[in-house]
């Protein structure tokens, strides 16, 4: 791997600072929302990246992409984060970064010109039904039922974790068709209209005091059998897919050199740091730049015809723990004030450094808690026995 970036790539990234600069101000770094306010500035943002390209800059121009690298596409990503802007399509680039290299990979013909234009666009925004009450990590446990019915499924059961429901206009789905096969076998991968009859959800309140989670439940819900996305009974292995782009770290490096710049500058702004404190800063940015390093790594394997399968596991869990621990850090050194809710009167750096602690809990949760990713990193990486 080149660790320099080409000239073009390095135009690029000042292009899309200034588009930034220009288009997006505010955020809190949390990519469920949970107010209609957010949602509206979140889709005309988005609205505007689709309107250059850069919404789906790596996808391939027939479905509304400009080709461009993954890395190109991960210098968006990072750059959005940064700033904490939207980068897709729903809660964690659901449409650009999961939904469209799906469908792109596994879907008909048919169901690429109708689902990947619209996401092109930043006309949709798409949520994600796997997560259920007990099939998180081990997400091969999924119980949701489909039954073939003629021409459609019909879904019965209970998903959880899903970020973003009540303002998506689609969800993916994982359901089991075969209760008799084998967990990781007899799943089916559905694209389903969220306005379908029978889809109801309801809000998860967070320790951060917002909303952005909800629990779905689909009762005898229609789903045509047009959005089966893959074979039936093998969307365990279009899961996949979607989970490999999904744990890429690169969003959340943003995020976090975001969160430690922020802390620094607001530290020299008061009267500096204690030796010790430098020193543990001095740590932290090492840490920043090798998670960056490992991110932009998974985006260069993926341009080189390589499976990032272990390393992109690597790239969530190094990022949320880096996170996890600097906004440890952020807490104990700004004192009582960085123990303020967000906007509160005399709260630090505006109360971002305490929701962020409380935020980074659930980094290492989400989309397969760290100890699978370890698990994947032994087994892939590692070449380790399962027992």
């Amino acid at each position: 791997m080149d660790f320099r970036f080409d000239p073009e790539d390095e135009a690029f990234r000042r292009d899309i600072r200034a588009f930034l600069a220009e288009h997006w101000s505010g955020g809190t770094g949390d990519a469920a929302v949970d107010n209609d306010e957010e949602y509206e500035a979140e889709r005309a943002f988005e609205k505007k990246l689709a309107e250059r390209g850069w919404l789906t800059l790596a996808w391939p121009e027939e479905y509304g992409g400009l080709g461009a690298t993954n890395v190109r596409q991960a210098i968006m990503k990072e750059e959005c984060s940064y700033v904490r802007a939207p980068i897709g399509g729903g809660p964690g680039g659901q449409a650009t970064g999961l939904v469209g290299p799906a469908v792109m990979a596994h879907g008909t013909d048919e169901q690429k010109h109708r689902f990947l234009p619209p996401i092109a666009a930043g006309e949709v925004s798409w949520c994600q039904g796997f997560s259920e009450p007990d099939a998180g990590s081990d997400l091969a446990n999924v119980q949701t039922r489909a039954v073939r019915d003629g021409d459609n499924y019909i879904l019965n059961g209970h998903k959880v974790w899903t970020s973003g429901a009540a303002y998506a206009d689609w969800i993916h789905v994982l359901a089991r068709n075969d209760p008799d096969a084998p967990k990781h076998k007899g799943i089916s991968y559905f694209l389903v209209d969220m306005k379908s009859q029978g889809i109801s959800y309801r809000p998860i309140t967070e320790m951060t005091g917002r909303a952005g989670f909800y629990e779905t439940f689909f009762e005898d819900v229609s789903v045509p059998a047009a959005n089966l996305l893959g074979e039936e009974n093998r969307g365990w292995y279009v899961a996949t897919t979607t989970l490999g782009f999904e744990r890429s770290g690169v969003n959340r490096v943003g995020a976090v050199r975001r969160s430690f710049d922020d802390l620094v500058a607001h530290l020299r702004d008061h009267g500096g740091a204690t030796p010790s404190l430098r020193n543990k800063l001095t740590g932290h940015a090492i840490e920043v730049e090798v998670a960056r390093w490992i991110a932009y790594r998974v985006a260069w394997m993926q341009d080189n015809g390589l499976s990032p399968t272990y390393e992109a596991s690597l790239s969530k869990m190094y990022a949320t723990e880096v996170a996890q621990r600097l906004a440890n850090t952020a807490v104990n050194a700004l004192g009582l004030t960085g123990l303020l809710d967000l906007d509160s009167f005399r709260a630090a750096l505006g109360g971002l450094p305490a929701f962020t602690y409380l935020l980074t809990v659930h980094w290492t949760i989400s989309a397969g808690t760290n100890e699978i990713q370890r698990n994947i990193v032994a087994q892939r990486g590692l070449g380790l026995p399962r027992e």
